[in-house]
């Protein structure tokens, strides 16, 4: 593999996780809260989308995946503000019952490849591979361009890049509405917006909602890219979303929430590019989810090791 084209795998891919990176934004920065039904929501976007990709509405499949991831969001808001559990807890039984859920979805099995059975001229049944955005994505590509060669990668990579643009502008056009504004506070000071007449809890949730939806997007999306759901992808999505956040501010710092937005964004895009260079170094699979660890610990003290350095350096001055 190239350079050029490590580069447009590990951006094809990191598109795919721009809204799962803002999702996790929304969750832990704007809503201040950590929401373990990440892990879970992402999973179901997947399978709600590989069954409704195959029944023949790829567009449809993305849809309801981010309502399935949605609902999720609302059961984990309603456990908190409800009943009152706490919110780690909260998000734990969610994501434990759409393990369940998910299942379910698949048909009872731990995965479902996009196709579907026809029969031939022949009368038997065949196995044929359903559409999806990607695949007539970039068929309009090549009658536009001519290019029968077109790298699917920069084709996944364009459309994906298109998705994520529309849902970063509406997102950063939303949080300056009305409700966008009340979301914020929520997450800011939430016995300030109960005592202005706000409805924190409907806020809240609604917060949850936003974020999971764009979580399982992400799921819908990855599903619909590499043709298949499987149960076991929701594992470490916690982390990786946290890793393009922290990642992101790193080189952003904390200010807006739309350069927040952008910077979980960028996030996703960088966090992808350092796992391609690692597995350029023949990393195994299985030490995937111990990098991004490493990575997240590392992106956490870069603030604490800069601050260090400024105030040892403006020791030496004031010494001199």
């Amino acid at each position: 593999m190239n350079g050029l084209t490590l580069i447009l795998s590990a951006l094809s891919q990191g598109m795919i996780y721009v809204p799962m990176a803002l999702g996790v934004f929304i969750a832990f920065r704007v809503l201040n809260m950590p929401d373990l039904t990440i892990d879970g929501s992402f999973v179901v976007g997947m399978c709600v989308c590989a069954v409704v990709t195959i029944a023949g509405s790829p567009l449809l499949g993305l849809v309801c995946g981010m309502l399935a991831g949605a609902l999720a969001g609302l059961c984990t808001g309603l456990l908190q503000t409800k009943l009152r559990i706490n919110p780690i807890l909260s998000g734990i039984l969610t994501m434990t019952g759409l393990y369940t859920i998910n299942f379910m979805i698949l048909g009872g099995q731990s995965n479902l490849y996009l196709q579907r059975t026809e029969l031939n001229a022949a009368g038997a049944q065949t196995q044929v591979a359903s559409d999806t955005l990607y695949k007539s994505f970039r068929t309009l590509l090549v009658s536009l361009t001519g290019n029968r060669r077109l790298d699917a990668n920069l084709s996944a990579m364009i459309l994906s890049g298109l998705i994520a643009l529309l849902l970063l502008a509406i997102l950063a056009v939303f949080f300056y509405t009305r409700t966008g504004m009340a979301i914020r506070a929520t997450g800011d000071n939430e016995e300030m917006v109960r005592s202005s007449s706000i409805n924190a809890d409907r806020t809240r949730v609604t917060g949850i909602m936003i974020s999971n939806a764009l979580v399982a997007a992400s799921g819908a999306l990855l599903c619909q890219q590499q043709r298949y759901a499987d149960l076991n992808f929701g594992s470490g999505m916690l982390v990786v979303g946290l890793a393009s956040v922290i990642i992101g501010q790193v080189f952003f710092g904390k200010r807006s929430v739309t350069l927040g937005l952008i910077s979980a964004a960028f996030g996703s895009l960088f966090y992808r590019v350092i796992l391609q260079l690692a597995y350029k170094i023949d990393m195994p699979s299985y030490a995937v989810k111990l990098l991004s660890a490493v990575i997240v610990v590392i992106a956490l003290t870069l603030p604490l090791i800069r601050r260090t350095i400024k105030e040892r350096r403006a020791e030496r001055e004031e010494a001199v």
